[in-house]
């Protein structure tokens, strides 16, 4: 049920003989009370609901682990219907509660560095199992009282890879008859899906918009994100001119830190000169420790020379605040750890 949008809810009800207002009836029971039942649906006919409970299923996930950490992030492994399981993470700032979800079972995109893609992509999440990541974690949090402020796609996924789900699960918590989630506290990642790209600036839409990135030049991103052989460097940063042309709004780029790898001054000021006269902001993640991986943690020390470096040709850049670090913080790690026979 959580896969419809509102107006598709009207839709049917005008094909069963319906009227349309009972769609936002049942949109304010599912993302407002937060039902797990079409018979809780008082407000609708004894007719209408056996419809809706032959025609419908009520996406579930079951909870397997909850991890929380000393500061207060939830990571979350859910099982699918069909015995697959994704992550999600709540992670409490100053400014609310952000939940980052999953798009995909697995990733293809090969990059280098990430747990998510250990044992290839199994395949897309329906749109309503990405809502009710989101409805979990809002489900937890109504106990003290809180909700959820903002959402992340930065889970296990390629998000573009899934592009129509990805954007009906966006329109769903976005609608203010559902969850009211405002565009601007939205933010979508993507590790460069050229095409998507293009298509997602013609959507016009106000949520906040990121590129994994990683390196500057072409060789090195090749290296650490195989996804840059087909689409490449140059190609992605006209992709990106494009969607700023296009929306008037600015791009982030997630820059993760591997030591010895891409963290010099040196590949700062190559970073500098990528982003020269690109209307953006550059995200540094000091990455989390993956066992599968053979990638260390850039010192502190020359994290801040990296930031230094960049702030001194003018570039607007932040170190992204850890969270997470005592539990299996790296997306896709949890997953892995706990069920194997996905990440082999």
């Amino acid at each position: 049920m959580f896969s419809l949008e509102l107006d598709e809810i009207k839709n049917w009800m005008s094909e069963n003989g319906e009227k349309p207002f009972r769609a936002a009836q049942v949109f304010e029971w599912l993302y407002i009370k937060r039902v797990t039942s079409f018979e809780d649906m008082t407000n609708l006919s004894k007719p209408l609901r056996d419809n809706l409970t032959e025609s419908f299923e009520m996406t579930t996930l079951k909870t397997l682990i909850q991890q929380q950490s000393s500061d207060g992030t939830i990571k979350f492994l859910f099982e699918l219907h069909d015995g697959y399981s994704i992550e999600t993470v709540l992670m409490r700032h100053e400014y609310g509660n952000s939940v980052c979800v999953t798009t995909q079972v697995g990733c293809r995109i090969g990059c280098t560095f990430c747990a998510s893609t250990l044992g290839g992509l199994k395949r897309n999440l329906e749109a309503g199992e990405i809502v009710a990541q989101v409805l979990k974690v809002q489900q937890a949090l109504d106990e003290t009282e809180e909700r959820v402020s903002s959402v992340v796609i930065m889970g296990i996924g390629e998000p573009f890879d899934n592009y129509e789900s990805m954007m009906s699960f966006l329109r769903t918590i976005n609608n203010e008859k559902g969850l009211n989630i405002g565009a601007r506290h939205i933010t979508v990642s993507t590790s460069g899906i050229i095409p998507k790209i293009y298509k997602f600036a013609d959507e016009k839409t106000q949520i906040n918009f990121a590129i994994s990135l990683h390196a500057a030049n072409t060789e090195l991103r090749s290296r650490l994100m195989p996804i840059n052989r087909a689409y490449k460097l140059p190609d992605l940063m006209d992709a990106v001119k494009y969607y700023i042309d296009k929306t008037g709004r600015r791009v982030s780029f997630e820059y993760g830190l591997f030591g010895g790898v891409n963290d010099s001054v040196e590949h700062a000021e190559e970073l500098a000169d990528l982003v020269k006269d690109v209307k953006c902001h550059i995200n540094l993640i000091p990455v989390n420790y993956v066992p599968e991986r053979d990638y260390v943690r850039t010192p502190k020390e020359k994290i801040f020379e990296f930031e230094k470096a960049l702030k001194k040709r003018g570039v607007n850049v932040t170190i992204r605040r850890e969270q997470g670090h005592d539990i299996d913080a790296a997306c896709g790690q949890l997953r892995a750890k706990e069920r194997k026979e996905e990440t082999r």
